[in-house]
């Protein structure tokens, strides 16, 4: 089913909102309004929040850590999130695409989840600021530009 009202974001994007003192939170901040203002929809994958959540308790207090997780689950629950997880058949074409992209060995398994998860749902906005999603060629559009 297309998903063209929708944005995936990625751990770079949450990471950035969760942390004051991130320098790309502001920038990021912004970003959000706009892209929820104009009435986009947000997806997460079950491996993205794996990602938020290892790097949040290693970089801020623990209540804050725990806060800001809560606030996603929150949010999800409520479907202002759509969290997308990572199937068998997902990981199996994440996997498939790792031996595809044998020159980019810096790209993380969990953003070839992603890649597949957005191509699956015909989603070509990705709220990051991680090139590999430029890196792949596979049509996304990037936000912030």
């Amino acid at each position: 089913m297309p998903m063209g009202r929708y944005v995936f974001v990625d751990t770079w994007a949450w990471l950035a909102l969760s942390n004051r003192k991130d320098v790309y939170h502001d920038p990021a901040t912004k970003e959000y309004e706009e892209i929820t203002g104009a009435g986009y929809s947000l997806v997460t994958s079950d491996y993205v929040l794996d990602e938020v959540m290892t790097a949040l308790f290693r970089s801020v207090d623990f209540g804050s850590a725990v806060q800001f997780s809560e606030s996603l689950f929150a949010a999800i629950k409520d479907n202002q999130i759509k969290l997308e997880w990572i199937t068998e058949a997902r990981f199996k074409s994440a996997w498939s695409m790792r031996k595809r992209y044998q020159d980019k060995t810096d790209i993380s398994f969990t953003d070839l989840t992603s890649f597949v998860t957005m191509h699956e749902l015909e989603i070509n906005k990705v709220f990051t600021g991680d090139i590999h999603f430029e890196k792949v060629n596979l049509g996304f559009e990037i936000l912030p530009k």
